[in-house]
Order: C-alpha cells, then sequence, then structure tokens
C-alpha cells in the first residue's frame, strides 16, 4: 500500500491549547506523523510525495471565504501588532457571532483581525501560527494525491496527514483541524467513480465537519464511529445517531465510555454493511486512533487486535480505498496502531 507523505507537516509546531481560557501543552504535534512514518518505513512501506493539488481541490469542500481567511490569518495577525501586544503569538478568536446577536440579519465582516478569527473558528483551541497554512495545504494534498492513485488504480493507499481535519467544515475550523483532508479525498475519488463514495469515520470523536459538507448529497455517504457526545464527548453538540443527513446519507454509531473491542468493531461492521446496502463504490477511512486504550482525548479502550480488526472488516468490502491520518495522541503506541489498521485493511483486501 503506497504511503503518501508531505514533510510541510512540520511547519504547524504549536506550543499551546487554550482550554477554559487557559494555555495547555498542545497534543497535536509534529512527533505524531514522524512516529507513524518510522514505524511504517519499519515495515517496508513505499512512500509517495504529496503532488501539489489545484485550488479547486479545496474549493469543492470549502468556502473561497474560509481559505483565504486560513491562508492570510497569520500574515494578518502579525501586521495587527497581536504578537506585542498584548503578547499573542498564534492566532486564537475572542469574539463568537452567535446568530443571536444578528436579530435573524446576516453578519457584516469584522475589520479587527480578532473579532474576525471568530467568524471562521469555532473554538479556542484550534491556533493559527506562522507555518500552520503551509501544513493543512501539504496534509490536503497528500489526502487527495492518495486518492489519485487509488483512481488510477491502487487498491488503498494511505495518507499521513497533520494536521487532522475531519472536524473542519465548509465554512469554519476547529478541532485541531483546518482543511478537510477526508472530504477533499472522497470528493476527488467520487469525481472518477461511477458510484457513491462512502467515509467511514473510525476515529474516537464524530467527523463532524465531514457530515456538515456532505449532509445534502445523497451520492456521498458519511458514517461516523464515535465516543457519544451525551457522555461529554467533542463536539458535544452533534453526532447523535437521529442525524439522518439527505434520503439517509448519514449514519452515526455511538459508544459509551469504556466501550472496547467488541462493541466498536460491531460498529464498524454495521458500518460497512450499511455502506455495502447503500451501494458504495469506493471508501475513505478518516484513520484516526485515538479510540486506543490509554489515549488522553477519549475514553474508548480498544486494542491493537481491534483496530486490526476493523481494518479487516472495511477490507473486506473490497472497494478502492482511500485512509486519511486524523487524530491519535499516545505518541509512543501512535505508529503502531496505524499499522495494525492497515495491514487490516490488506487482509480483508486479499482475502
Amino acid at each position: 500500500m503506497p504511503v503518501v507523505w508531505s514533510d510541510r507537516h512540520r511547519l504547524h509546531d504549536p506550543e499551546a491549547e487554550i482550554w477554559l481560557g487557559v494555555p495547555l501543552p498542545a497534543a497535536e504535534l509534529p512527533e505524531r506523523a514522524d512516529r507513524i512514518r518510522e514505524a511504517l518505513e519499519a515495515r517496508g512501506a513505499r512512500l509517495v510525495d504529496a503532488q501539489p493539488q489545484p485550488d479547486d481541490a479545496l474549493t469543492s469542500v470549502h468556502d473561497p471565504e474560509l481559505l483565504a481567511f486560513l491562508s492570510a490569518a497569520w500574515a494578518d495577525w502579525d501586521a495587527a501588532g497581536f504578537p506585542t501586544d498584548p503578547g499573542q503569538e498564534s492566532v486564537v478568536p475572542y469574539l463568537f457571532p452567535h446568530p443571536d446577536l444578528f436579530s435573524g440579519r446576516a453578519p457584516r465582516t469584522a475589520t479587527d483581525m480578532s473579532a474576525r478569527t471568530g467568524q471562521f473558528a469555532y473554538d479556542t483551541m484550534t491556533l493559527v501560527g506562522p507555518g500552520t497554512w503551509e501544513a493543512a495545504r501539504g496534509a490536503l494534498d497528500a489526502a487527495v494525491t492518495a486518492a489519485d492513485l487509488v483512481a488510477d488504480g491502487a487498491p488503498a493507499a494511505y495518507a499521513c496527514t497533520r494536521p487532522p481535519g475531519h472536524h473542519a467544515t465548509r465554512r469554519a475550523f476547529g478541532g485541531s483541524c483546518y482543511l478537510n483532508n477526508s472530504a477533499a479525498a472522497a470528493a476527488r475519488l467520487r469525481a472518477g467513480s461511477d458510484g457513491p463514495v462512502a467515509v467511514i469515520d473510525i476515529d474516537a470523536h464524530h467527523g463532524n465537519g465531514t457530515q456538515a459538507i456532505f449532509w445534502d448529497d445523497a451520492d456521498l455517504l458519511t458514517a461516523s464511529v464515535h465516543l457519544d457526545p451525551a457522555a461529554g464527548s467533542f463536539p458535544h453538540f452533534l453526532g447523535y445517531e437521529d442525524e439522518p443527513g439527505v434520503d439517509g446519507s448519514n449514519r452515526n454509531s455511538v459508544l459509551p465510555p469504556s466501550s472496547g473491542d467488541e462493541p466498536w468493531v460491531e460498529a464498524v461492521t454495521a458500518l460497512a454493511a450499511w455502506a455495502a446496502e447503500r451501494g458504495a463504490r469506493g471508501l475513505v477511512v478518516p484513520l484516526g486512533v485515538d479510540a486506543a486504550q490509554g489515549d488522553p482525548n477519549s475514553r474508548l479502550e480498544v486494542t491493537p487486535a481491534g483496530f486490526r480488526a476493523a481494518g479487516r472488516v472495511l477490507g473486506e468490502l473490497s472497494l478502492p480505498t482511500v485512509l486519511v491520518q486524523e487524530g491519535g495522541y499516545v505518541v509512543p503506541e501512535i505508529g503502531e496502531l496505524v499499522c495494525e489498521v492497515l495491514v487490516g485493511i490488506e487482509e480483508g483486501l486479499n482475502g
């Protein structure tokens, strides 16, 4: 299985996340992707450089206003003097334009950069630094390159993307995500497909951005297995099982805290069967491994054997398959966990 890689991921190197107004050490670090690469190379993986993609790879899933904001965000922040006064070196919002502010009218674009950020960011955790845009663009390039490899005949391809993407919506970023890499891969794969493409998200958190982007698209099937948002899990406000999309094209499977291999693999199996019943002709897997035992960002307890079993189930669909890296924060183990999923995929594809 080819592994698509971009060195540009290292340009995004956040030192902190702001949670409840308190700066905390960042969890989404360059070491995550580097550890995955090390583990894959140790198993003889074939690395392929991410190829620059045209702008329509971005506009297929994102509003041009979001792209314009992100591409200039840090330069505008720096020009406004915020790194000096008040001393905030990363782009972070302080005001969010809640609909109730506007009496039903459309909000105007804010002039002040700190306020304008709140028009596109939906949390304070997802900071923009001097290299964030280039890294995010490199991640999307990698995901779409993987889709091109599959469209050209590879049974499966894996994009080792960072920063992750599945929480980014058409017009907003958050959840450590800036551009929706998995959605861009799905849009590219569908462009060359003669039927629906399914996105089956196995990250521990709901793929809310992908769901939102394709909510009204019956030919792009979206599914996610994740920790129940009612148990206090990000993104909190959605990811429930009563969110069907247009014509039943979306399906969410929620798990209670402490769920391990058996219920998790059962949920993946049910989503795979649903995609097959809906006539999927291609598959994109947002591959988070933060459902693992001991991951600090979730309360699921999936083992390496569970990840391999889930990969095997998805491979047995025998569909052209693109895997796109999302979460996973047990850094010493992340590479081996990803390898387990990819080996499972290959086992399933090979029967």
